[in-house]
């Protein structure tokens, strides 16, 4: 007894006051958000700090709804003291569950799909529902933080704690993943779980908030490279073939979870460029100098090419650096395999080190221009949401 005491002395001393824990579950579910939708655009190893961020923080939200339960719990379990705000309460508690609970187990290794969704893609939506009602429900019961509260080493090694207790929660499973040959020993970094075997077979077919095209006319299909090149050109699948025979063995790693490494043929796009006389250095578009035209390419005497930008038939795009997109490669095969259509034939954008969303599926046009596109960004959220079906044209 005297045992249990103690522990309980030594927890009561470590929780932060209310008014801290309820600022910091808003400040940690603030921070999980940025982190986890950044980590959509992280695809090489440089970027495991982050992962590791996210994880951490992940676990100290467990630590931090215990100090909340622990405190108004009995406001949930007894009817009569519900308010107008309980269901808020009741709902924020959901999703924050959700969100951590799906996590955890895909972390352990489970995989199950609900539909086309993962359980990672479950773990995002849950996430992104729990921001907003967190807001929502801080402001329900405003109470501006103290000073006072956030002053003082306890506070900072409260904190301190709770992240080194997260890293290190976060190893231990690791290594308990590889001792018992957990699913989720062969994750990579990004938390991805390998898909083995070659060609479309080989992985899943996944979808990018509402992926959905019709399949596309082989013998009516046209790629177009434009911009800042010596010449704009339209090319026919037999063309682009015809062009290509470059190989490359590419891991793509999809947001939706899932890795694979894959033998993809096609042709790379500096060659492409090339085959449309090559892009353009000072003076602009030499012929087709003057104001923006349709496809929103800007030729006004004075660009220098930068970027290159590719357009899905369905019109979601993605722009890359143009050195960094010369040596990407426009594939029409995987594993040997005509690229099939659910995985974005007659075309698809591979770009090593690229997160999945960002490999532009059934492209249409290339296109050589000399600034950024931030618009890409807004296209990610809105794809395939328009009643008109053209749905958007990423993911893994």
């Amino acid at each position: 007894m005297g045992v249990r005491a103690t522990l309980s002395e030594a927890l009561d001393r470590l929780e932060p006051p209310a008014r801290v824990v309820d600022w910091s579950l808003l400040a940690v579910v603030l921070a999980e958000t940025v982190t986890g939708l950044v980590s959509f655009t992280v695809g090489t190893p440089e970027g495991w700090p982050l992962f590791w961020l996210h994880r951490s923080l992940g676990l100290a939200i467990v630590v931090l709804l215990g100090w909340k339960l622990s405190r108004v719990g009995h406001r949930l379990l007894d009817r009569k003291l519900w308010q107008r705000s309980t269901a808020l309460s009741v709902l924020t508690l959901v999703a924050a569950v959700g969100t951590v609970s799906t996590g955890m187990l895909w972390v352990i290794g489970l995989d199950v799909r609900l539909s086309y969704w993962t359980l990672l893609s479950i773990h995002v939506g849950f996430g992104l529902a729990l921001l907003p009602l967190v807001a929502v429900h801080a402001s329900t019961r405003f109470r501006p933080p103290r000073r006072v509260d956030f002053e003082g080493r306890r506070t900072a090694v409260q904190y301190g704690l709770l992240l080194i207790a997260g890293a290190v929660a976060y190893r231990v499973q690791q290594g308990v993943n590889g001792l018992l040959s957990t699913p989720g020993a062969d994750r990579r970094f990004t938390g991805s779980q390998p898909r083995e075997g070659e060609g479309n077979g080989a992985f899943p077919v996944t979808s990018w908030v509402a992926d959905d095209p019709d399949p596309i006319d082989r013998e009516r299909y046209r790629l177009s490279v434009t911009g800042l090149v010596a010449e704009s050109r339209e090319f026919a699948v037999d063309d682009v073939e015809r062009v290509g025979g470059d190989e490359a063995s590419v891991l793509l790693d999809c947001t939706s979870g899932w890795y694979t490494v894959q033998e993809w043929s096609g042709v790379r796009v500096g060659d492409l460029i090339e085959a449309a006389g090559g892009v353009e250095g000072e003076g602009g578009m030499e012929g087709e100098g003057g104001a923006e035209g349709d496809d929103g390419v800007e030729g006004d005497g004075e660009d220098e090419p930068a970027y290159v930008r590719f357009v899905s038939v369905t019109g979601y795009r993605w722009s890359l650096p143009i050195a960094e997109a010369e040596d990407a490669l426009l594939a029409t095969h995987v594993g040997g395999d005509r690229l099939a259509h659910g995985h974005g034939g007659p075309a698809r954008l591979v770009a090593p080190g690229r997160r999945g969303f960002q490999w532009v599926k059934w492209v249409t046009r290339v296109e050589v221009r000399s600034e950024r596109d931030p618009a890409q960004w807004v296209v990610t959220l809105v794809s395939g949401f328009d009643s008109a079906g053209n749905h958007s044209g990423s993911s893994g």
